[in-house]
């Protein structure tokens, strides 16, 4: 069944992928990135070109997640063109790489707001469709950071994916009455594939961070960075996460899986995941309300 997609972060990585995989599907994509007339006008154009080579509908919208009215129009012009809004997929987001103490609190603010702010601002601009409408469906790509292995030198990143992570489950909750289901797709740390670490941001502190470069901590960033690679089996790809999210999307209303793990390094978030989500579960039934586990079908 044809359903009209809006994708955040789509300029590139997971998002990109994705939003190519779900229009090659059949479904109407629109591919939310920044600067579509500016820094991101050729990625803009590749996926105008793709859409014409392929016979698919997949279209550009202007859609800059740090900014409320820039998430709003882009919301407004979606549902003008189309006149529905079936899936929202919050898929923006940023990297660091270095010390903790190093990152200024400014920057920690900065990673916050584009990994999880941004999902709040595309949620108030969408939700009041996909509520008047009676269904929908909120993909959240979160990260195997949240809860598997946590390796040093990711902790403004690790820290904000918690924290979409936790807004993803208690939005689950708050939503099912309205018939909106929610599926949080949990990629591994993929070293290959996306511009994540490639363009991941640094410490502002440099003089902070040389000292853990000199100290006790020296080499651990590329001791880091290497264990990882060698972590991630040779055929992994990260296309792999496009087609889970396809398959989730294509699924029945009602049976959509509520996470989703595509972790080739097995870092160990599935299993802790699957103990919170089970303690979750039985505590929404201990206090009465068993029903917020499952989105209602209306009308």
């Amino acid at each position: 069944m044809k359903q009209v997609i809006v994708i955040t972060g789509a300029s590139s990585g997971f998002g990109a992928l994705t939003a190519r995989a779900l229009a090659d599907a059949g479904h109407t994509v629109f591919a939310g990135m920044r600067q579509t007339t500016g820094r991101n006008a050729p990625q803009a154009e590749a996926a105008l070109k793709y859409a014409v080579e392929h016979g698919v509908d997949l279209r550009a919208v202007e859609l800059d997640v740090s900014d409320d009215a820039s998430v709003e129009a882009g919301i407004a012009r979606i549902v003008e063109e189309a006149g529905w809004l079936d899936v929202v997929m919050h898929n923006a987001g940023h990297m660091s790489f270095g010390p903790a103490e190093a990152f200024t609190p400014e920057q920690y603010a900065e990673l916050f707001d584009i990994n999880v702010l941004s999902t709040q601002r595309v949620n108030r601009a969408a939700l009041p469709q996909l509520r008047k409408q009676g269904k929908g469906l909120i993909v959240w790509v979160s990260s195997s950071s949240a809860r598997g292995g946590t390796p040093p030198y990711l902790a403004p990143y690790f820290a904000a994916k918690a924290a979409m992570d936790s807004l993803a489950v208690s939005y689950s909750g708050e939503l099912t009455r309205w018939g909106i289901e929610t599926s949080i797709v949990v990629p591994g740390a993929f070293t290959k594939g996306t511009n994540h670490f490639a363009h991941s941001g640094s410490p502002d502190d440099k003089a902070r961070a040389a000292e853990y470069d000199e100290g006790p901590y020296k080499g651990v960033p590329e001791q880091a960075l290497k264990g990882l690679a060698a972590l991630e089996p040779a055929d992994a790809d990260a296309a792999e996460v496009a087609k889970a999210i396809v398959n989730v999307v294509g699924m029945p209303f009602g049976k959509r899986p509520f996470r989703v793990h595509i972790d080739p390094s097995q870092d160990g978030a599935e299993i802790v995941n699957g103990v919170a989500d089970r303690v979750r579960a039985e505590l929404i039934r201990r206090i009465g309300l068993e029903d917020l586990l499952s989105p209602r079908i209306i009308g």
